[in-house]
């Protein structure tokens, strides 16, 4: 992604209504697991792991770039740089890797899957996040660098051949995803952008709605996987 970009996310993700629910998904997915070793692959501002730490785990935080390395160091974040496929820690000793919005970014996925596989303890957990529906492929997808968005066949696919086991896979972000698709036609770079108060507010309202509907089955903007390395 382009430092500006990376730049900007750090400046947003505290308030922006994306990425406040999108930390509440991840809040709600570890209640009840045992803290433990967490990689927070794709760390860039830190919000997620920052969650991770608020809930008990020792988290690593893992970016690519060098600009969001440098972003997650300037907020006190323990940053390693390295490869999503090559994550810098030792086979089978991680509890938990999460990997929100990263795996659209990387061509070779089979070999990121991997590498995370590799890392994780038998029986760990893999949080998965990334952009749905290839029809939905916009300038924002150029702007952020995305090489691909995924079908549900596409990402369960890519996960079942790197070992893993799948628990759960959810949409995201179904409410307003006719929002997005209106959006997306008319876009000519990233959606990243400040809101005004009141929108955000009640876009928050609506993304937040969602986690008491049944809508989870239905097309949205999103996809959440929980998946797991067999014991």
């Amino acid at each position: 992604m382009e430092a500006t970009e990376i730049r900007k996310l750090a400046r947003l993700e505290d308030k922006h209504w994306w990425y406040r629910e999108r930390r509440n998904l991840l809040a709600t997915a570890i209640k009840g697991m045992a803290p433990g070793l967490a990689v927070d692959v794709g760390a860039a501002g830190g919000g997620n792991t920052r969650v991770l730490v608020k809930a008990g785990w020792h988290a690593v935080p893992v970016e690519y770039g060098a600009e969001g390395a440098e972003v997650a160091a300037e907020r006190g974040l323990p940053v390693l740089r390295a490869d999503a496929c090559f994550l810098p820690v030792a086979d089978d000793s991680a509890d938990l890797v999460v990997a929100f919005d990263v795996l659209e970014h990387i061509p070779d996925d089979d070999a990121a899957v991997a590498g995370v596989f590799r890392a994780l303890k038998p029986g760990a957990t893999f949080l998965v996040a990334v952009p749905a529906d290839p029809a939905l492929w916009s300038e924002h997808d150029v702007a952020v660098d995305h090489v691909r968005r995924y079908t549900r066949e596409t990402l369960l696919g890519v996960l079942t051949r790197g070992g893993f086991e799948i628990e759960s896979c959810q949409s995201w972000n179904v409410l307003l995803r006719p929002v997005a698709a209106w959006r997306r036609k008319k876009s000519t770079g990233s959606d990243l952008d400040d809101l005004n108060p009141l929108v955000n507010t009640a876009l928050y309202g609506v993304i937040a709605l969602e986690r008491y509907l049944p809508v989870k089955s239905l097309p949205g903007v999103s996809l959440l996987v929980r998946a797991r390395k067999p014991a």
